[in-house]
């Protein structure tokens, strides 16, 4: 009898085993077609985009010798500027190398009176002088080494000799009148040195350049700058 109890005892423990439902297994439940399984968290979806490329640049070396064509957005001049008062200019027409501009036009130059001197009296003109040390192009700006520009004021050797000679030929008049032969003889050097002293207290002009005057610097060590080629 003992056997026959062990064997029903094994075969009820049998059935109760396969009589487990899907709700008592420990397994996670899968996913639905229609949204994400009961119990778990949503999982954030990932987009498959890829980033824009930026814009691609590439040195580009200007030679040295290059003339640079601009035009001044500042003022100067021999009798109100001084050494080290700064100057500024932008490009009137691009420059190009290989068919591509590698600097526009517009582009600013910056630098500074280097020597000044005023008129003088009789000898000696007035002029100034100034040089480009940088230049500002693409939200970039570059240390330059370029030629100095020097401006003279023009002569005034025949507004002089006219000034001189019309006192000489006043003189004469004035001489003949008061003393004949002799008295012109002494009034043209007295004529003439009126006509002198009127020289030497007029001073020459002044050398100014007002913005828009046309100027052109040339450079005298290659330059590199970053160009976009794309």
């Amino acid at each position: 009898m003992k056997p026959l109890l062990i064997l029903a005892l094994g075969a009820a423990i049998a059935t109760g085993a396969c009589g487990t439902t899907a709700s008592d297994a420990t397994d996670s439940p899968l996913a639905s077609g229609n949204g994400p399984a009961a119990g778990t968290a949503a999982q954030p979806a990932v987009a498959n985009t890829v980033g824009a490329a930026g814009p691609v640049y590439r040195d580009v070396t200007i030679p040295a010798g290059t003339m640079l064509p601009l035009s001044l957005t500042s003022s100067v001049a021999s009798d109100t500027s001084a050494i080290e008062d700064a100057v500024s200019a932008e490009l009137t027409r691009a420059i190009t190398i290989g068919g591509r501009d590698v600097l526009p036009a517009g582009a600013t130059l910056g630098g500074h009176v280097t020597e000044v001197d005023g008129s003088g009296r009789v000898k000696g003109r007035a002029m100034i002088a100034f040089r480009f040390t940088s230049l500002r192009s693409g939200g970039e700006e570059y240390d330059i080494q370029s030629s100095p520009l020097s401006h003279v004021a023009p002569a005034t050797k025949g507004e002089d000799a006219t000034k001189i000679g019309v006192g000489a030929g006043a003189g004469a008049v004035i001489g003949g009148i008061l003393g004949g032969g002799d008295g012109a003889a002494k009034g043209a050097a007295i004529g003439g040195g009126a006509g002198t002293g009127v020289v030497l207290a007029t001073k020459g002009q002044e050398m100014r350049l007002a913005p828009g005057a046309d100027v052109s610097t040339q450079l005298t060590a290659p330059l590199t700058v970053r160009v976009r080629v794309s």
